[in-house]
């Protein structure tokens, strides 16, 4: 019982480290384990289970705009990997080799998928041959492997769960309209399910997608600033297309070339719940993902009637994600446990408040408590759930838009970058020299080019030339 205690009291306060901080969080919430497989975690129950919530909400949404699963191989031969020149290239670094089969060397290597885009495009080679075989809109759940050198949990692991999107479309038009259906689509989810603010725009040419034509990212800001990349969705055009040999013949009985998308959102998005909304006591889960959502605690549960009257809140609340806790530990430690965990409301009955015919309910976002009558007690958990979904995001929005900073010159970007931590508005004029100075002498990237464009001044914050484009800038994970 005191190792237990002492594992929910000693974290790290944000404020004093914040790396530690989100560490302590994960580990203490148990929501991974490390491995012996540098790089890798094991993702434990309570990691998982929020991860199947973003699936299951995320696959809800896929199907409602003609999205059907499939599944790919894990593995791609080289040559196959090759044949897109600027793709190749864009993952060379990142990539794991399998040469042995067994005891046997490979006659070709094969890499283990950094992402499926030359799968796809093999596949769809094969299956697309007229104008009725389009669109294929297709997505796989699936892991991918990436060698990264610093890991940290959730953010950035060398292998992690995610979902992919291919789609193969006859018209340009076409693959730009899902390229932009599917980034509104995350940001849609992001925004209503986990209560976390994005900004939406593209990428510039430095930072978009190895082979893309353009590609589309939201963008969100973590407590400490940083910004965090957590959807893209890519406009191939036609150059996968012409690479893999993806025709198909048209109404005219011409010969075309397909066009494609691609796009994707991981379990980094966990990270990002933890960080956008989490506190000194833990997590703070947002009810639409919490695996959670409500949690009985019965007091003095050791005298008669008391579990009794938890249970039957727990029929009387089945509508909702709910458990209750009838282990033997003290209400303070369930309650620390619970807050630990994330769950974001806490209903507490005892001896007393079965004789007033009430309950508590507390709310874990903000702490807030109140004395309810069991008459009320499904409507107001109903109500309570949706305050707190909405408080989350609109508490997330305040803490971004306050951490949002506009620069008119150079020497002032510098000065926010380094001292005011978060998203930095300013003018550019368009060429990757200025994008390069920024990060070499700041370490700020470009996360986007907004699609809602404000006119700040006339000239680039770093060069003084002629500004084309406003973009925000800020440090990233």
């Amino acid at each position: 019982m005191a190792k237990d205690k002492k594992m929910v009291s000693e974290i790290t306060a944000m404020e004093d480290d914040f790396a530690q901080w989100y560490t302590d969080v994960v580990l203490k919430a148990d929501l991974i384990g490390y491995t012996s497989v540098k790089g890798c975690m094991a993702i434990k129950p309570a990691g998982y289970a929020i991860w199947e919530n973003i699936q299951k909400e995320l696959d809800r949404r896929f199907k409602k705009v003609g999205v059907e699963n499939v599944y790919m191989p894990i593995f791609i031969p080289e040559s196959l990997l090759e044949k897109e020149k600027d793709h190749v290239e864009g993952f060379a670094p990142e990539v794991a080799w399998v040469t042995k089969g067994g005891l046997n060397d490979l006659q070709e290597p094969l890499c283990v998928r950094p992402t499926s885009e030359t799968l796809f495009c093999d596949f769809y080679a094969k299956e697309i041959q007229s104008y009725r075989d389009l669109p294929k809109v297709y997505n796989q759940w699936c892991s991918v492997v990436r060698w990264e050198k610093e890991t940290r949990p959730f953010l950035r692991s060398r292998e992690f769960l995610w979902q992919e999107g291919h789609t193969a479309h006859a018209t340009a038009a076409e693959s730009r309209e899902r390229t932009e259906m599917m980034l509104n689509l995350y940001a849609d989810f992001a925004e209503q399910v986990l209560a976390i603010p994005v900004i939406k725009g593209q990428k510039t040419e430095k930072e978009k997608f190895a082979g893309a034509e353009a590609t589309y990212t939201i963008e969100a800001l973590m407590h400490d600033g940083k910004a965090l990349q957590s959807g893209t969705s890519h406009d191939f055009g036609d150059g996968f297309a012409r690479a893999f040999g993806i025709q198909y013949t048209d109404k005219d009985n011409k010969l075309q070339y397909v066009h494609q998308t691609s796009w994707g959102m991981t379990t980094r998005m966990i990270g990002a719940i933890i960080m956008v909304h989490g506190d000194n006591r833990g997590l703070v889960l947002p009810p639409a993902i919490a695996p959670t959502q409500v949690i009985v605690i019965p007091i003095a549960q050791h005298k008669e009637g008391v579990l009794d009257a938890a249970h039957a809140l727990m029929d009387r609340l089945s509508d909702y994600r709910i458990k209750i806790d009838e282990t033997d530990n003290k209400p303070g430690w369930k309650f620390a446990e619970a807050e630990m965990r994330g769950i974001p409301l806490r209903v507490e009955i005892g001896p007393k408040d079965i004789e007033a015919g009430q309950a508590v309910i507390v709310r874990r976002d903000n702490g807030e408590k109140e004395t309810v009558s069991l008459e009320q007690i499904e409507q107001k958990v109903g109500e309570t759930l949706k305050a707190i979904q909405h408080d989350m995001l609109e508490r997330a929005r305040a803490h971004r838009d306050s951490h949002t900073y506009v620069a008119h010159n150079y020497e002032e970007f510098k000065d926010i970058i380094a001292n005011k931590p978060g998203f930095v508005k300013a003018m550019w004029c368009g060429d990757r020299a200025c994008e390069d100075k920024i990060k070499e002498e700041t370490t700020a990237t470009s996360r986007c080019i907004p699609f809602q464009q404000e006119h700040l001044d006339d000239v680039c914050v770093c060069c003084g030339r002629p500004a084309k484009k406003m973009i925000y800038w800020g440090k990233a994970y």
